[in-house]
C-alpha cells in the first residue's frame, strides 16, 4: 500500500536525502509560497467584506488554509522534488545472510522449529531474489562464525551457545576487504555473552553495513518458568546465614504455588513456597540459608517444575561460594562497666568464628583488657599506629568520649574503615556519639548519621523497639527465616532501658531498626557502606534486656549480635583480594583473574609479585604470573582459558621483597551446554537496537518477501548515486484532488459560494 501511493519502498525515504531538480533557487520557491499564501489571505478578506450575510472568521480560515496547501504542494512539484540515494551495484556486491544454528533455534513454534521457519522463509523466493541481483554468501553463526556451501549444511540448531556480538565481530574482520552490501541475520536474539557490544557496532558502522535482522519465535514463552538470576555473596564465613536473591519471571502459571530451594550437591540447604506473580512479571524473591561448614560450594538454585511446563532446564541455575574458616578479631572499646559490654561479650563467646578482643576502662587511668591473644597485645592502650590497628576486622566504640582518643588515633580510624575496609560500630551511652561530642572529631564523615549539636541526647528511659521494611529485608536483623515470624519476634522484645538520639540519617543510609520513646520515633540502628568499610550506630546501650527479660531458651539477642558482628567483619578484606568477574562460565572459558594487593597499611603494594596457582578438573593444576593493571595502582591481572567444563580454584599469593604479603582464592566453574536453556524467548529487543544501530530493519518472517526491494538501497560496498523522481508520485495527484475536493465541499455546507 506503501509504495502504491509513494510510488518507492520506504527504505528510499529513510535512507535517501530530498533534493529540488528545478534550476530555480529555492529561496524563490519560499518566496512564491508566501505570496500565494499572503495574496490568498487578502482575496479572502475581500470576499468576507462583500458578502451580503458575511463570512465566519474561522470559515475564512479553513478555505485559506486549504487554498494555501494546494498552491504550496502545485509550486513544489514545479520544483521538481527528488530522493537523492546510495544504490549498490548489481552484481558487484556481496549479500551475507547469517542463520542462528544454535539449540535454541531448534525450539518447536506451532510445530515447526525456528531454524525449518528460517529455511522456509529463505526458500520462499526472498533467496532467489537477493541471487539474481548480487553475490550472496550463507554463514552458521552459533558460538563462532562458519560459512556454508548452502541452507542443506546447517546442524539443525546444534550448536549449545550463541555469540552474536562476537560472530559479527568475526564477519566484519574476515570480510575487511570485501564489497559487503548489507547483512541478514536470521536469529531468535538469544545472545549468550550479554549483548552485542560498542565496538562491533562500531566496525560495522564505519564501513556503513546495514543489518537487518530477522526475528522467530514468542517474545513470551508459553507455560515456562525461567530463573534470569541468583545475587549472592561469592564468600562467606562458616557456619553464617545469608540471604541470595532469585529473579525469575513466567507465563502461563499466574497465581500458582511453587518450590524455591537450594541445594547443595545433594543436600537441601533451604526451601520455601512462594506464588508465581502475572505472566511476563520479572519477581525476586530472597531465600536465606546457613552456609555451613568451610569450603567451596557449587549451590543449585532451582524452583521445581510445574505440571505442563515446555522447559524444565531453566528452572535452576549454579552459583560458586567461598566458605571460609578462622577467626576475625574485633576490637571493642568500652568507656564504663555496663550491662551491655557483659552481654555482648557472652554473645560472642558461643562464636567460633569471632574473637572480641575488648579494652574497657575501669577507672580513669586503668584498662581492662579481655580476649587479648598475647600479653602485649594493648599493653600501651588504643593502637597509634596503622599496622596494629589495621590487624582487626572492624571495631567497637562504647560508652566513651572522642577526646580519650588523640587527632591521630582518630584519624586512624577514619583510616581504617575507608582504606583498610574494616567494620565500625558505634553503640549509644551516656559518653556516646553527640554525648561523648563525636560530632567534632575526625570520624564524624564515618557516621550515618548528622549527629546533633546538644550532648543532652542520652535517656534512661523506655524504648520500644520496631522494625524497618529495610530490617525484614536485612540478614542483620533476621531472627526467623519466616518474615511473618520474624515480625511477630520483634514485636514481642522487651522494651530497653535507655535510648539516645543518633540525629539526622545521611543519604544512603538504611535504618534498619526504629524505636519509639517518649512519643517520638528515632532510628534505632543504622548502617551505611563508607569507602571500602562499613559503619553502623546501635542508638542504645539497653538491649541487653531483650536477653535477660525473654523465655528461658530464647536467642533473639544472641542471634541479633552475632549477626551484626559478622556482617561488620564479613567484608573487610585481607591484604590480597581475588576476585572474577563473572564466576560462571557457560561454554566459554575465557576468564581475567584479578587481585588487589597492599601492604601491611593497606597501602597499594604496585612493586608486589603476584602469581595465580589455578586448579581444576581432572588433576588439571597451571600457574599464572599477574601482571600489574594500567592507572590502578595496586590491581593485578591475568587472563586464563579453562578448556574443560568443571570447577576451578584460583589461589592468589603475592610477595615484596622474599616476604609474602598475603593470599587469597576465588573459585569460578565452566559449564558448556546450559545458556541455551535460558532466554529461550525471542530477544526482539536486541535485534531491534542492533538493526537500528546499523541503519537497518528488523523484519518479522511474514513481511520477509519485501526484504529483496529494500536491501538495495545501502551505501556500503560498491554504489552508484540515483535520482528518484517524486513529483510524479500518485499520492501528489490524490492530495490535489483532495484539498481541491474538501475546499468544494466547505463552500457547499457553509453556502459560500
Amino acid at each position: 500500500m506503501f509504495e502504491f501511493f509513494f510510488k518507492y519502498p520506504t527504505a528510499i525515504f529513510s535512507k535517501g536525502q530530498f533534493v529540488l531538480l528545478s534550476g530555480w533557487p529555492h529561496w524563490l520557491l519560499y518566496v512564491l509560497m508566501a505570496a500565494a499564501a499572503a495574496a490568498l489571505a487578502w482575496l479572502i478578506h475581500r470576499r468576507m467584506a462583500q458578502a451580503a450575510a458575511g463570512m465566519k472568521g474561522w470559515h475564512a480560515a479553513a478555505i485559506w488554509a486549504l487554498e494555501s496547501l494546494l498552491a504550496v504542494l502545485l509550486l513544489l512539484v514545479v520544483w521538481q522534488p527528488a530522493i537523492v540515494i546510495a544504490e549498490l551495484k548489481p552484481q558487484q556486491n556481496i549479500i551475507a545472510v547469517l542463520v542462528d544454528d544454535s539449540r535454541s533455534m531448534s525450539l518447536a513454534d506451532n510445530g515447526t522449529t525456528r531454524e525449518q521457519q528460517a529455511v522456509k522463509a529463505l526458500n520462499s523466493g526472498v533467496l532467489d531474489q537477493l541471487q539474481k541481483k548480487f553475490q550472496t554468501r550463507i554463514y552458521r553463526v552459533d558460538n563462532q562464525l562458519t560459512r556454508v556451501s548452502s541452507l542443506d549444511s546447517l546442524q539443525n540448531a546444534t550448536a549449545p551457545a550463541t555469540r552474536l556480538g562476537a560472530t559479527l565481530k568475526d564477519f566484519a574482520d574476515e570480510t575487511s576487504g570485501l564489497p559487503i552490501g548489507a547483512v541478514v541475520l536470521m536469529s531468535d536474539g538469544a545472545d549468550n555473552t550479554g549483548g552485542i557490544d560498542a565496538s562491533t557496532i562500531a566496525a560495522l558502522r564505519s564501513r556503513e553495513i546495514p543489518v537487518d535482522t530477522v526475528g522467530f519465535g514468542p517474545e513470551q514463552v508459553p507455560n515456562d518458568v525461567e530463573i534470569n538470576d541468583v545475587t549472592v555473596a561469592p564468600r562467606i564465613m562458616q557456619n553464617s546465614r545469608l540471604s541470595a536473591a532469585v529473579t525469575f519471571h513466567q507465563n502461563g502459571f499466574s497465581g500458582r504455588k511453587a518450590t524455591l530451594a537450594v541445594h547443595d550437591g545433594d543436600k537441601l540447604l533451604a526451601s520455601r513456597e512462594i506464588t508465581l506473580a502475572s505472566d511476563g512479571t520479572v519477581q525476586t524473591e530472597a531465600l536465606p540459608f546457613n552456609a555451613g561448614a568451610a569450603g567451596v560450594k557449587s549451590l543449585r538454585f532451582s524452583i521445581d517444575p510445574l505440571p505442563g511446563e515446555t522447559n524444565t532446564e531453566n528452572n535452576a541455575v549454579t552459583r560458586e561460594l567461598d566458605v571460609t574458616q578462622g577467626k576475625r578479631k574485633i576490637l571493642y572499646v568500652e568507656g564504663e562497666p555496663r550491662w551491655e559490654y557483659k552481654f555482648i561479650r557472652r554473645a560472642e563467646d558461643d562464636d567460633p568464628n569471632v574473637q572480641l578482643v575488648s579494652m574497657l576502662r575501669t577507672t580513669e587511668n586503668k584498662i581492662y583488657r579481655q580476649g587479648i591473644t598475647s600479653p602485649d597485645e594493648l599493653a600501651d592502650g588504643f593502637p597509634s599506629t596503622a599496622d596494629v590497628l589495621f590487624q582487626y576486622q572492624a571495631i567497637i566504640i562504647g560508652s566513651i568520649e572522642a577526646g580519650y582518643f588523640t587527632p591521630a588515633q582518630q584519624e586512624l580510624m577514619r583510616e581504617f574503615v575507608d582504606r583498610r575496609g574494616g567494620g565500625m560500630l558505634f553503640l549509644g551511652g551516656r559518653s556516646s556519639l553527640a554525648a561523648g561530642i563525636w560530632q567534632g572529631s575526625a570520624v564524624a564523615d564515618l557516621l550515618p548519621v548528622v549527629l546533633p549539636t546538644s550532648k543532652d541526647t542520652f535517656r534512661r528511659d523506655p524504648a520500644i523497639p520496631i522494625l524497618t521494611q529495610a530490617g525484614a529485608d536485612s540478614m542483620v536483623t533476621r531472627l526467623d527465616d519466616d518474615p511473618q515470624k520474624n515480625a511477630e519476634r520483634w514485636k514481642k522484645l522487651p522494651y530497653m532501658m535507655d535510648y539516645q538520639d543518633a540525629g539526622t540519617t545521611k543519604p544512603g543510609a538504611a535504618v534498619l531498626l526504629q524505636m519509639r520513646a517518649d512519643g517520638r520515633t528515632l532510628p534505632l540502628l543504622i548502617t551505611e557502606n563508607y569507602g571500602r568499610g562499613r559503619t553502623a550506630v546501635m542508638a542504645t546501650g539497653g538491649s541487653w534486656r531483650w536477653q535477660m527479660l525473654m523465655p528461658l531458651g530464647d536467642t533473639s539477642y544472641f542471634t541479633f549480635w552475632q549477626q551484626l558482628l559478622r556482617w561488620l567483619i564479613q567484608d573487610t578484606p585481607g591484604q590480597v583480594v581475588a576476585s572474577v568477574p563473572n564466576p560462571m562460565l557457560y561454554d566459554d572459558g575465557h576468564i581475567q583473574i584479578s587481585a588487589d594487593v597492599r601492604d601491611k597499611t593497606y597501602t597499594p603494594a604496585t612493586d608486589a609479585q603476584v602469581q595465580a596457582q589455578i586448579m581444576g578438573p581432572n588433576g588439571f593444576t597451571a600457574t599464572v604470573d599477574m601482571q600489574p593493571a594500567p592507572n590502578s595502582p595496586g590491581i593485578f591481572q591475568a587472563d586464563f582459558t579453562a578448556d574443560q567444563p568443571g570447577s576451578y580454584i584460583a589461589n592468589v599469593t603475592a610477595q615484596r621483597a622474599g616476604q609474602e604479603l598475603g593470599s587469597d582464592s576465588v573459585p569460578f566453574e565452566r559449564l558448556d551446554g546450559v545458556a541455551e536453556n535460558f532466554h529461550t524467548g525471542q530477544n526482539r529487543a536486541l535485534l531491534e537496537e542492533l538493526a537500528s544501530q546499523t541503519g537497518g530493519k528488523y523484519w518479522t518472517p511474514s513481511d520477509l518477501a519485501k526484504l529483496p526491494a529494500e536491501i538495495p538501497y545501502s551505501a556500503a560496498g560498491i554504489t552508484m548515486r540515483d535520482t528518484k523522481e517524486l513529483w510524479d508520485m500518485p499520492i501528489i495527484f490524490f492530495l490535489v484532488i483532495l484539498l481541491r475536493f474538501s475546499e468544494w465541499f466547505l463552500r457547499r455546507k457553509w453556502g459560500i459560494v
